[in-house]
């Protein structure tokens, strides 16, 4: 049996701007596609969640937007991780592997 997740508070800036990163220019719903196919499916977002954290992150200068056409010919705004983006994504994967280095500590010594 699959389970899906919701992505956990904090840690959505950090895929969105790592799958830029590798990926290139995406639409939101092509990262978050490419979010899901990571996962094996095991992180569901839905426009609710992709487009807040993409206008989010847009407006904090760690991406940026243009239009063009999606591959079914419609319009689509594109993302792209900026230079600030990319010095930030590399701060979020510090972070990231600080803190799950510590809750695993935890999770070791609780039991």
């Amino acid at each position: 049996m699959h389970q899906t997740s919701e992505v956990p508070y904090g840690t959505l800036d950090l895929l969105v701007l790592k799958t830029l990163e590798s990926m290139g220019s995406l639409h939101g719903f092509g990262v978050a596609r490419r979010i899901e196919q990571l996962t094996g499916g095991g992180l569901a977002l839905n426009q609710g969640t992709i487009y807040p954290a993409l206008l989010r992150l847009e407006q904090k200068g760690w991406i940026e937007s243009e239009w063009g056409t999606s591959e079914k010919g419609r319009r689509a705004r594109y993302y792209s991780i900026t230079r600030v983006g990319r010095k930030q994504l590399q701060k979020e994967i510090e972070d990231w592997d600080r803190i799950s280095a510590l809750v695993g500590k935890v999770l070791e010594r609780a039991q």
